[in-house]
């Protein structure tokens, strides 16, 4: 797994400011958007895109997403 995955046109990263934060860019990196913030999921500590979904896993468990990072559910 990884801090940064790249999904279609975006790059998508754990923010190295904050593990609570998923940022996104859309121009190789050079810039970089908060996508998602909020620290009730525990530290963002790792990403996998399996095709489907983002994986995500937590300090406090695994969850997923379907739509790029904009909103998290927990897994199992």
């Amino acid at each position: 797994m990884s801090q940064m995955i790249n999904r279609g046109q975006e790059l998508i990263r754990i923010s190295p400011q904050s593990a609570t934060k998923i940022e996104y860019s859309t121009n190789g990196g050079r810039t970089w958007v908060t996508r998602f913030s909020t620290s009730s999921y525990g530290d963002f500590k790792d990403l996998i895109d399996n095709g489907r979904e983002i994986l995500a896993q937590t300090s406090k468990g695994l969850y997923c997403s379907t739509n790029e990072g904009r909103t998290w559910f927990k897994r199992g």
